[in-house]
């Protein structure tokens, strides 16, 4: 008589960026937002070309190129909770509708510098609502690994989309002005609230216990934003991701003057300046196609190690062919984010995501608008390889930091958290 042998079970099949694009509610947000993004770039850069042609200041034009970043911050404070509070469909699609009129005023209206910014900015405030509303919606649509492969695509598609948006703003003030440039821009963002509009399923608020959508919306936002920077999981969650990128782009917004300091044939800043968002391109695509859940987060603390060892090389002062490399390898180090977004989610309670998303989006914008003004005042003092390398030793620390968690990635959410995300 034999024994049965037990039955084998089969391993869990990897999820793919073909079936993650397959879900036609998630590919409709995707294709946006690469074309949100490519608007936005076009915005930003031509905003800032025509400030600079019209005043002749380096700081005003640098101003105007930051309006659209500093902002967000603010924006989460205070408006983040209605990210859950009103319906998706509405926001995603009023968020785009508002860029496009911002970007249709500045083509076609002829205002004081003062009020181009004003115009700017008010769009900045609002981001984190439209974004914190796509992203909750992301994270509803698709599940586990498909959710972070679904992370995947957008960095890709946002990496992709602002290089193509940056060549186009260039080539597009070159051929017919920046005022015509700015209204293919907000005929881009009209495009994508459109088609949210028409394609996207119109789906409800959260519920909020009986409370009004609209009501107590600052003291809702303040007090939710409290909960999620008070509750250690999602606070330690939040600065790993925000860290690393404000070092990188501290030592990014020195790659001019290095380049220039090293009298690098012209043009060359340009070349090195594109290396890190072609490396974020392939780290993401090795890392999201090529390693399973556990091994991206088992490759977090690698990752953000190869974005701030590669800028250590700095301190060298290393020349063209050598930095091109090294840039390149830092920017793959951004792939550390994924295994992170399991672990993120997690943390976060079944209400109130969409302002976390929200925060985490702004928070991110703000901190890679400081990076560059923190390590710049280096510079000065230690020369701008010394600065970009000190922003490479703070990547470095970052993840000695993350090495001393305790690493529990299955925790619930508090109770205050929870209770706070449905007041």
């Amino acid at each position: 008589m034999t024994t049965a042998s037990p039955p084998h079970t089969a391993p869990t099949p990897r999820t793919t960026y073909r079936q993650v694009l397959a879900e036609p509610r998630f590919r409709l947000l995707f294709l946006t937002r690469m074309l949100g993004v490519i608007a936005d770039s076009l915005r930003i850069t031509t905003f800032s070309a025509l400030v600079f042609a019209g005043t002749g200041s380096a700081l005003l034009s640098a101003l105007a190129f930051g309006a659209g970043f500093l902002p967000q911050l603010f924006g989460s404070l205070l408006l983040g909770s209605l990210a859950d509070r009103l319906p998706p469909r509405a926001l995603i699609a009023g968020g785009y509708l508002l860029e496009g009129v911002a970007a249709a005023l500045l083509a076609l209206v002829r205002m004081p510098i003062a009020a181009g910014l004003a115009v700017v900015s008010v769009v900045a405030l609002a981001t984190p609502v439209f974004s914190g509303a796509s992203g909750q919606l992301v994270a509803r649509w698709l599940n586990g690994d498909a959710y972070v492969l679904g992370r995947s695509l957008n960095n890709m598609a946002s990496s992709g989309a602002q290089l193509f948006g940056l060549t186009l703003g260039g080539a597009a003030v070159a051929a017919v002005g920046p005022h015509a440039a700015l209204a293919v821009g907000a005929a881009l963002h009209l495009l994508c609230a459109a088609a949210v509009r028409l394609r996207l399923p119109r789906l409800a608020a959260q519920p909020t216990d009986g409370n009004p959508p609209g009501g107590g919306a600052l003291r809702k936002s303040l007090r939710g934003t409290g909960a999620l920077l008070g509750h250690r999981p999602v606070r330690r969650l939040l600065f790993a991701q925000w860290l690393p990128s404000a070092f990188v782009a501290g030592a990014e917004g020195l790659i001019v003057a290095y380049a220039g300091s090293h009298h690098f044939p012209s043009g060359s800043y340009a070349v090195l300046m594109a290396c890190l968002p072609v490396g974020m391109l392939l780290g993401d695509l090795v890392v999201g196609r090529w390693l399973r859940p556990a091994a991206r987060e088992r490759m977090v603390v690698p990752l953000i190690v190869l974005m701030g060892l590669p800028l250590v090389g700095f301190a060298g002062d290393p020349g063209r062919p050598l930095s091109v490399v090294l840039l390149l390898l830092a920017g793959c180090g951004f792939a550390n984010g994924l295994g992170l977004q399991r672990e993120f989610l997690a943390a976060l309670p079944e209400r109130g995501q969409g302002q976390a998303f929200g925060l985490l989006g702004s928070g991110n914008m703000t901190v890679q608008g400081l990076g560059p003004v923190c390590v710049g005042a280096f510079a000065a003092v230690s020369g701008t390889g010394g600065a970009m390398a000190l922003a490479g030793l703070g990547a470095l620390l970052t993840a000695a930091w993350i090495l001393t968690w305790r690493r529990t990635p299955e925790r619930e959410p508090s109770a205050d958290l929870e209770a706070s995300a449905q007041a």
